[in-house]
């Protein structure tokens, strides 16, 4: 088959673990033969083509009023602008149907979307090509894409602007894909709430992952706890470095892995505290070891979290994970299996757990066991053969 995957991000320009899966699954089904290309934005306004491990890359300028890689630098006052002109930018509407042409593509598959503006579904759907999206966050019932208002809670009560972003998103996309994925049940029921997508079949589709082919040989005289994601409060970080300060033990240490808009904020929280190392941003082969090292990994988000990357490759390494329980993470952590839930928020809460475990060998070793076995449900083999299924299904 010819697959055509639609990304606003592909490595090596990333921001999260969304555009980190699509180019797993690329280069998975090159190996099966497949031909895939990938339609992506553009980091420096210039449209280009490359050849990244045989997957044909298109990075294109969708010609709005800053690259969406830069979307973090910019200012709140102009991204309203930037988000409604996403909705109708015909420009990218015109270069991704050239490129379906070009590559005679069989099957289009939207990921992240935002950024390649909204027209994205339209142009697939005007070449009557079998569509399949997944979605990897709420950029469809959400302006921000999180669910969290300027306070960082949830939203309960959207703006007027906010409801209407979301109406015509609505009325753009809703009858456009054959079938709409979403690695949580949680974030499918949250996007058909919101009156998206009611008669058109959703299926939940976890992420997939290489597995370990040895497993790592954890050491308990020290315990090394494992942060790793965006510097941002809605990951709830703060409540991490909060809770992990009150514990008194001195063989412990919290790694903490990623960039974001609140690192500088986030190193100062931390600063007083010599047992909390700020690595930022690591390259794969570190954040590899550093999995390994781990003896917990902690997933504090605040927010509607999808399914976060984070949770599949902790597993697969053998760290248990504490996460919040909130969005797609419980669907992911099996409490006293592979790891523990808390209260959104609850710093207390997550201070307890942590404390509980540090001395406990024996219950660190066992959620080690569980977080190997449950890792093999999400092997990526397994995944592509699950998504070669539905792609031919979807054709017939």
């Amino acid at each position: 088959m010819r697959i055509c995957f639609v990304s606003n991000l592909y490595p090596p320009f990333i921001v999260g673990g969304a555009e980190v899966s699509v180019k797993r699954i690329a280069e998975e089904l090159t190996k099966q033969g497949h031909i895939i290309s990938i339609i992506t934005t553009s980091p420096n306004r210039k449209n280009y083509s490359e050849i990244i491990h045989n997957v044909t890359v298109y990075r294109i300028n969708p010609m709005n009023i800053f690259p969406y890689f830069a979307m973090s630098k910019q200012a709140k006052s102009i991204k309203p602008l930037y988000f409604f002109y996403d909705l109708f930018n015909p420009y990218p509407y015109l270069i991704i149907k050239k490129i379906l042409k070009k590559e005679k593509v069989d099957i289009v598959h939207i990921n992240n979307f935002r950024g390649l503006s909204l027209p994205v579904f339209s142009a697939v759907k005007s070449l009557n090509i079998p569509l399949v999206f997944t979605a990897h966050d709420y950029s469809l019932t959400c302006i921000k894409s999180t669910f969290l208002n300027s306070s960082n809670e949830i939203c309960m009560n959207p703006s007027k602007l906010c409801k209407v972003y979301v109406n015509i998103q609505r009325f753009l996309v809703n009858n456009k894909p054959e079938i709409v994925l979403a690695p949580s049940q949680f974030v499918l029921d949250k996007i058909q709430e919101t009156g998206f997508f009611k008669n058109i079949r959703t299926l939940k589709f976890p992420l997939g992952i290489e597995l370990c082919e040895k497993r790592t040989i954890k050491d308990y005289n020290k315990i090394d706890i494992l942060f790793v994601g965006s510097l941002s409060w809605h990951k709830g970080i703060h409540i991490l470095i909060n809770a992990f300060s009150k514990l008194e033990y001195e063989n412990i240490s919290l790694h903490i892995i990623g960039k974001g808009k609140n690192e500088d904020e986030i190193r100062n929280l931390a600063y007083s505290d010599n047992r909390i190392i700020v690595h930022g941003f690591v390259s794969d082969n570190e954040l590899t070891k550093l999995y390994q090292k781990a003896n917990i990994t902690v997933v504090p988000s605040i927010w509607y979290d999808n399914s976060p990357m984070v949770i599949y490759e902790s597993l697969m390494n053998g760290s248990p994970v504490i996460g919040s329980r909130i969005g797609g993470i419980p669907e992911l952590v099996e409490e006293g299996y592979n790891g523990y839930l808390f209260e959104p928020g609850n710093e207390e809460e997550l201070r307890k757990i942590i404390e509980s475990l540090i001395p406990d060998t024996v219950r660190l070793m066992r959620l080690v066991d569980g977080a190997y076995e449950s890792a093999k449900k999400y092997n990526i083999n397994g995944h592509i053969q699950n998504l070669e299924k539905l792609y031919r299904d979807i054709q017939r």
